[in-house]
């Protein structure tokens, strides 16, 4: 991470040392910190970033010819070339479009890729416009509605730095949860990213890389999708090696959708990393969090 990003968590670590968290405890949180793509709307919209236009919500879905109609609602397009360089410590393509789809309900795990899927259009690929709702059962599908809610328009990026927003890992007995592991303190860590977070880093409905997080955050939610996918794979809805590592995988994206009707829902697009460099994004995994 370069010291331009480091120094913007000066305001975490003072106020982290200040309440009394040991130094080397802080340094070593610090240490875990990811540089991040924040993505807002135009003024008047939720966020406050004012960087390069590198993608949008919604708008035509394009697709390459042999691409098949995808099973999940179409949320946003990624621009990579437009992306800040070093934006992410992702492997991603240099260039190219990063199609993101997803129901913003919290069961659509039935699928292999969960409740969502990711499309990766090369540069210079031939592309069609599609049908936006040939997901749709039928044209009297109710969810219709709440995709007509999903927002539109261009998505600015601004680089940030992102810290863990879960302090907790899940045992297999009681007491199921512990603090993570290495970090003594992490929940008084949490506390402090949670209070200082708004002083560093910009505020936008779709991250990509970085740290996941939702209202409710104590376990990784990239963990708990990494749980959904092994569920999936041992029903026999997903192929391929699924790793129950969760430091083999990492965030793509989230979507803080606050869509009418699922208001607090997040969507978490995650993938192993071994799929993300061999850009194999069929593979990626989608779960959502929603606290009605």
């Amino acid at each position: 991470m370069n010291p331009e990003l480091r120094g913007r968590l000066s305001p975490f670590r003072d106020k982290a040392i200040a309440e009394g968290i040991p130094a080397e405890d802080v340094e070593r949180w610090l240490a875990t910190a990811r540089p991040c793509a924040t993505l807002t709307q135009d003024e008047g919209e939720d966020g406050d970033g004012d960087g390069p236009v590198v993608g949008r919500f919604g708008g035509p879905l394009l697709l390459p010819a042999d691409t098949p109609d995808p099973f999940h609602p179409f949320v946003a397009s990624i621009d990579l070339a437009a992306l800040p360089a070093d934006a992410t410590d992702l492997p991603l393509p240099p260039d190219g479009h990063l199609l993101l789809f997803a129901f913003v309900e919290d069961e659509g795990d039935f699928t292999p890729t969960g409740s969502g899927s990711v499309v990766y259009v090369p540069a210079g690929t031939a592309v069609e416009e599609r049908d936006r709702l040939s997901w749709a059962w039928s044209d009297e599908d109710e969810y219709q509605e709440t995709v007509e809610k999903f927002p539109q328009g261009p998505l600015r990026a601004t680089v940030d730095v992102s810290l863990p927003y879960h302090s907790l890992v899940s045992l297999s007995e009681k007491p199921w949860v512990a603090t993570l592991p290495g970090h003594p303190h992490s929940q008084e860590l949490t506390d402090v990213w949670e209070s200082t977070q708004d002083d560093i880093a910009t505020s936008g409905p779709l991250q990509i890389g970085g740290y996941a997080s939702h209202e409710a955050v104590d376990v990784d939610p990239v963990a708990i999708a990494v749980s959904d996918a092994l569920a999936a794979a041992e029903a026999g809805r997903r192929d391929g090696a699924v790793s129950g590592d969760v430091s083999d995988w990492v965030l793509l994206a989230d979507w803080h959708a606050w869509v009418e009707g699922w208001e607090g829902a997040t969507v978490h697009w995650v993938i192993q990393r071994e799929d993300l460099a061999a850009r194999r994004f069929d593979r990626a995994f989608t779960s959502v969090f929603w606290n009605p």
